[in-house]
């Protein structure tokens, strides 16, 4: 079965058909940049273009980059505050006129990484960071998914919320070098360590790609491994999440 994936991040958003059965894409990404201005309605125009790009008439997961409750955006995260209690999932299946299931991207990305990746079969409380304009997380025990699972948004410091000052957007707008970030980011994860104890943090989203560049400067204890999907995860996962979670909805 071909399901159309789409992952919605602050700076583009990007879809293609992915096979349901092995979680392959395929076909090649299409990625528009995400509106200036990060409203709804220009967002919704944004996912109904990639659908009509892969005229596709299934099912579409998308994977959103806030807390999403039943379809129903309960924080605006790095987004406008518009989308404050928007309903996600009516919205983009008005625009799209398709059935569209709606979840957190750090979910869809463990979606994909606990089904297809190198989560598979992984037991205990494993947490996914994504790592892009915010920082993403995702947690599942024994492989199931425990929803909305924001340590983002920990407060730390003068900033409301620690990816303010971890995220990949806060080593591209300081210009802070690897080693700078990387001690900013393994803060972030001995939080996560301290307040969740995981057995296993898989990172994904953009900046996993480079883990060779960071990886020395990450000393918690945990094991922290970069998930092999990489930017591919958030589609692959939303497409899953479309078949796992569709009929909940």
């Amino acid at each position: 079965m071909e399901v159309l994936g789409i992952d919605v991040g602050g700076s583009g958003i990007k879809g293609a058909l992915v096979n349901s059965i092995t979680g392959e894409m395929i076909t090649e990404r299409y990625r528009i940049p995400t509106p200036a201005s990060r409203k709804p309605k220009p967002m919704a125009k944004v996912v109904a273009e990639i659908v009509e790009h892969f005229d596709h008439k299934g099912p579409v997961g998308v994977g959103f980059p806030t807390i999403i409750r039943h379809g129903i955006c309960k924080s605006p995260g790095n987004l406008h505050k518009k989308w404050m209690n928007c309903n996600v999932k009516e919205l983009f299946s008005e625009y799209t006129g398709l059935p569209v299931t709606v979840v957190n991207d750090a979910d869809a990305a463990g979606y994909a990484t606990m089904n297809y990746g190198i989560g598979k079969g992984e037991k205990g409380l494993v947490i996914m960071i994504t790592i892009g304009t915010g920082l993403g997380s995702g947690a599942f025990w024994d492989g199931e998914l425990i929803p909305n699972f924001e340590l983002g948004q920990i407060p730390y410091k003068k900033y409301s919320k620690i990816e303010l000052w971890a995220a990949d957007s806060a080593k591209e707008r300081e210009g802070l070098t690897y080693k700078q970030w990387g001690k900013r980011f393994n803060k972030f994860l001995e939080l996560v360590e301290l307040l969740v104890s995981p057995d296993l943090i898989i990172l994904g989203g953009g900046a996993s790609k480079d883990f060779d560049e960071y990886k020395d400067y990450i000393t918690i204890d945990t094991r922290v491994i970069p998930a092999e999907l990489r930017n591919s995860a958030g589609i692959v996962g939303a497409a899953a999440a479309a078949l796992h979670e569709g009929p909940k909805d």
